[in-house]
């Protein structure tokens, strides 16, 4: 029953991921692409969560599908490169019925988690963790590596994030004017 949970779940979430990140690069709208891309990426958590890397999920949501979401529908909006009437992909009765469906599905998945009340064999299928993590926790180990090895590559991403916010700015300036 466990191994079953957990692969239902491990592929749904990867289908998730892979259909959201489809739509993501399918839609006209980049309002709507942005927020396919929030919903990539809180899919992309849950598969995080399910392979016991329990920080990097976390991290994936507060970070990516929050903060960084945030700055880019920001420049979208800043840009006035979405109108108001394409901010919906729900068009017509068929967008309402399918996610009225995935609604009752994800319900009836809660009333199944809530009932189980997360069985021990569920709980004593977690990985054991490396000695690091077990001695500096994840954060710290995580941390330690992050800031040590890799603090350049780590400075030179958030350089590039804002190199690529600013030419967004500026091409978006250049074509309005």
């Amino acid at each position: 029953m466990p191994n079953f949970f957990y692969q239902f779940h491990f592929y749904l979430f990867g289908l998730v991921a892979i259909a959201a990140a489809l739509t993501f690069v399918t839609r006209k709208s980049p309002v709507a692409a942005a927020l396919w891309l929030v919903v990539t990426m809180f899919a992309l958590s849950a598969l995080y969560v399910m392979l016991d890397a329990h920080f990097v999920g976390a991290v994936q949501v507060l970070l990516y599908a929050g903060a960084i979401m945030v700055v880019f529908l920001f420049v979208i909006m800043l840009l006035n490169l979405g109108r108001p009437e394409e901010l919906s992909d729900l068009r017509g009765t068929w967008g309402w019925i399918v996610a009225g469906f995935v609604a009752l599905v994800l319900l009836a998945q809660i009333g199944v988690i809530v009932r189980a009340r997360f069985p021990q064999a569920l709980i004593a299928a977690q990985f054991d963790p490396a000695r690091e993590v077990r001695e500096k926790g994840s954060a710290g180990a995580i941390a330690q590596s992050l800031f040590t090895e890799h603090l350049l590559a780590f400075e030179l991403t958030s350089v590039l994030l804002l190199v690529a916010i600013i030419g967004a700015l500026v091409v978006g300036k250049r074509r309005v004017a």
